[in-house]
C-alpha cells in the first residue's frame, strides 16, 4: 500500500440548484442540492453541508473499526450521531464546528476504559478531521450491554 491515494468524484448540475455526485470507482451515485436554509434550497435531498459532517462521522467510524481490530477490542455495536454547525465568519458561510458523539456498545464493565482508549486513537488518528479547518470535537459514550442467558 503506497502512502499516496486519488479519490475520483465527477458532478453534474441537472437543474434548479441540484446536481448528482459520481465516481468511477463506486457503483451508486448521490443527488446533491443547495440545504433548505439558503435560497432556493431543496429539501430531502443531500446536501455539501451534510457531506461534510458525514465524511468527519464516516472516518471517525473507519478509523475507530480499524484501530478496534488491532486492539482486539470486543465491541457489540458503534453508532455516531454528529452535529455540524454553520456560521458567518468574518462575512463568509463556514462550518465552524462540528461534534461528534459517537457510542460503542461492549459486553463487559472491564471493556469500558479499553473503548474510550481506542475512541480517543481513533479521534486522535482520523484524517478526515486532520484535514478539516473545522474545529471537531468528540463526545463519547460507551455502554455496557450483557446479553440474557437464555433460561
Amino acid at each position: 500500500m503506497t502512502a499516496e491515494h486519488s479519490y475520483n468524484v465527477s458532478l453534474q448540475w441537472e437543474q434548479d440548484r441540484k446536481g448528482i455526485l459520481r465516481s468511477p470507482e463506486l457503483p451508486q451515485s448521490i443527488e446533491v442540492a443547495t440545504p433548505p436554509d439558503f435560497p432556493k434550497g431543496m429539501p430531502g435531498i443531500w446536501s455539501p453541508e451534510h457531506l461534510f459532517v458525514a465524511a468527519a462521522s464516516s472516518c471517525l467510524m473507519t478509523t475507530f473499526l480499524a484501530i478496534a481490530e488491532n486492539s482486539k477490542l470486543a465491541y457489540r455495536t458503534f453508532t455516531c450521531e454528529a452535529n455540524g454547525v454553520v456560521d458567518k465568519v468574518d462575512g463568509k458561510f463556514q462550518v465552524t464546528e462540528i461534534v461528534l458523539q459517537p457510542t460503542v456498545t461492549v459486553a463487559d464493565e472491564a471493556l469500558v476504559e479499553k473503548a474510550l482508549r481506542v475512541l480517543d486513537m481513533s479521534e486522535r488518528n482520523c484524517l478526515i478531521t486532520h484535514s478539516m479547518k473545522t474545529a471537531v470535537k468528540m463526545e463519547p459514550t460507551v455502554l455496557v450491554h450483557r446479553l440474557e442467558e437464555a433460561v
